[in-house]
């Protein structure tokens, strides 16, 4: 596992240094390096998620069907007047409900999975640079920062950035109609 992620680094490494060196200002380029690696963990987080969700489709929508059929069940028993029944089917549609939920829950966060190997490489290229920070921020955060004080709200910006524009990107415009459909 350690020789194959060395290998990935390396083969990595070199593709991600281009995005810090579209210009001739360190600064300038720092920010726009910063955007692009932001937004590639996105989208790379995103693509990992929806496939997560297409490997697991049918343990979800076999989920959702048992919370829709203990339900229905729940709210038959409740109007025959069986409280019994209906206590049962609701606790068993609760704990269908709460299962699909953490599972969303967990492939939510299993977007994140690209940040940390990204700030990996920060460390690594700018683990020694530190910004000045101007005077109101500098009582809060002291006087310098590092890397990830800039990036983390970046990327940020970027899964907001991403929520308005996956519509008309390409993979996930044809995506984003298909996963509306399976909310419903």
């Amino acid at each position: 596992m350690e020789q194959w992620l060395e290998a990935l680094f390396k083969t990595a490494d070199p593709q991600i240094t281009r995005l810090f060196l579209l210009t001739r200002d360190p600064v300038i380029n720092f920010f726009i390096g910063s955007f692009l690696l932001a937004f590639g963990c996105v989208v790379v987080g995103e693509i990992t998620l929806l496939l997560a969700i297409r490997w697991n489709r049918n343990h979800i929508e076999g989920l959702k069907k048992e919370i829709r059929n203990k339900e229905k069940l729940s709210i038959q028993a409740y109007e025959m007047g069986d409280r019994d029944s209906y206590r049962a089917l609701n606790k068993d549609a609760n704990d269908a409900w709460g299962r699909h939920f953490f599972t969303m829950t967990a492939y939510s966060a299993g977007v994140l999975w690209p940040v940390p190997f990204a700030l990996g490489w920060f460390q690594i290229h700018y683990g020694q640079v530190r910004f000045l920070l101007a005077f109101p921020f500098s009582l809060i955060f002291g006087e310098t920062v590092g890397f990830a004080f800039s990036f983390i709200p970046v990327y940020i910006l970027c899964r907001i950035l991403f929520r308005y524009l996956h519509p008309w990107l390409p993979y996930f415009k044809e995506i984003h109609g298909g996963l509306e459909a399976s909310r419903s």
